[in-house]
C-alpha cells in the first residue's frame, strides 16, 4: 500500500528539473573543508553521480586550504592569510603542489570513481587550460580594517586567459573533469591560484548554467553566528550591501567576488550550498524550495521563485 496520498510526487517534481537541465554545464567547486572528511566526501561524490547519470555535464573544482595548512605546520612553513586569501612563498608553492595535485586530488577521484563518475583529474596546467601572470602587489583592506595595506600575495596567479578545448572535449565524452588550483605561466612558471576564482573563470568559459560553491555553513548568512538567519536569494546589490556593513569576511570574500565575476560574465546564477548536510546540492537543484543561497543579477532577495528553475 502506498505510505502517501501520492509517493511520486517529490519523483515528479524532480523530473522538471532534469528535463530543464539536462545537457546543461554545471561548475561544482568544493571547498577543503568539505572534502576533508571521508564519509562527507563519499556523500557528496554521490550526489555529482546522480547529477551525471541526469546527462548534466559537471566540472569539478576542488580546494583543500585545511589540508594545506596543516602540511604547511607540520613542515615548519609559515601560514599567512590577507582578507581571505593566502600569501604563496616558494615553500608553500612546493607544499601546494603536493597536496591540490596530489592527496586531495587522489581522494577526490578515487571517491568519484567508487561512485560510478568516469573522473579525469587535470589542473590548470594541463595542456594550458589556466593562463596566468604572477599577482603584483595589491592593495587590500583586511579584516576589521577600513585602511587599504598593500600586500604581496607571493607565487600566486592572476587568471590571463582560459583555453576550455580540453574540458570542452572531455565533457563530450562524457567525463567529469576535476580541476586542481594550479595555473601556469608562459615561461613555465607554476602558480596557486584561487579555487574559487579558478571556478568562476571555467564557469563563464564554459557557458555554464550555474555555479555552485560548496560550504562548511548553509550558504549566506545575515549573522555567521547563526546558521538559521540563512539568505536564501540574494542580488548583486544586496552582496554590496553586506560588504558595506562588513558583514562578508575571511574566505567568503574571495568567493562573493568569485560570485560576482561570473554573473558579471553571463553566467545565469551562483548557489552557496552546504557541502556537510545530508543531500543539499540534490535539493538545491531539484526542489522548489531549495538549500542554501542563490544569488543572481535579477534576483531579489524576498523573491519566492524556485531556486533550481529561476537561472
Amino acid at each position: 500500500m502506498p505510505l502517501s496520498p501520492n509517493p511520486y510526487a517529490a519523483l515528479k517534481e524532480a523530473s522538471r528539473y532534469v528535463r530543464l537541465f539536462r545537457g546543461k554545464t554545471f561548475v561544482v567547486k568544493v571547498g577543503g573543508e568539505v572534502i576533508s572528511e571521508p564519509k562527507i566526501r563519499k556523500a557528496l561524490c554521490e550526489q555529482i553521480a546522480l547529477l551525471w547519470s541526469f546527462s548534466i555535464r559537471v566540472v569539478v573544482v576542488h580546494g583543500g586550504g585545511a589540508e594545506l595548512d596543516a602540511v604547511c605546520q607540520s613542515m615548519g612553513i609559515p601560514v599567512q592569510k590577507v582578507a581571505g586569501r593566502r600569501i604563496t612563498s616558494p615553500e608553500v608553492l612546493d607544499a601546494a603542489k603536493m597536496v591540490f595535485a596530489g592527496q586531495v586530488h587522489m581522494d577526490l577521484l578515487a571517491d568519484l570513481q567508487a561512485a560510478g563518475v568516469p573522473a579525469v583529474g587535470l589542473t590548470g596546467v594541463d595542456a594550458g587550460l589556466l593562463k596566468a601572470t604572477r599577482r603584483p602587489p595589491v592593495p587590500v583592506v583586511p579584516d576589521g580594517a577600513t585602511e587599504p595595506q598593500l600586500v604581496d600575495f607571493g607565487l600566486v596567479g592572476d587568471i590571463d586567459s582560459v583555453d576550455p578545448h580540453v574540458l570542452a572535449h572531455l565533457l563530450e565524452g562524457g567525463f567529469v573533469p576535476v580541476v586542481a588550483p594550479l595555473s601556469g605561466g608562459e615561461d613555465g612558471a607554476i602558480y596557486n591560484t584561487n579555487a574559487d576564482t579558478i571556478a568562476a573563470s571555467l564557469a563563464s568559459a564554459l557557458g555554464a548554467e550555474k555555479l555552485f560553491f560548496l560550504l562548511s555553513v548553509p550558504g549566506l548568512l545575515k549573522d555567521v553566528a547563526k546558521p538559521s538567519s540563512l539568505i536564501p536569494h540574494a542580488t548583486l546589490e544586496d552582496l554590496a550591501a553586506l560588504e558595506a556593513k562588513g558583514a562578508i569576511t575571511g574566505g567568503m570574500r574571495p568567493k562573493l567576488t568569485a560570485v560576482k565575476t561570473a554573473l558579471q560574465s553571463g553566467v545565469p546564477s551562483a548557489h552557496l550550498v552546504s557541502g556537510l548536510a545530508p543531500d543539499a546540492l540534490l535539493a538545491e537543484i531539484f526542489t522548489n524550495e531549495g538549500s542554501g543561497t542563490m544569488i543572481g543579477a535579477g534576483i531579489g532577495a524576498g523573491t519566492p521563485a524556485a531556486a533550481g528553475v529561476q537561472s
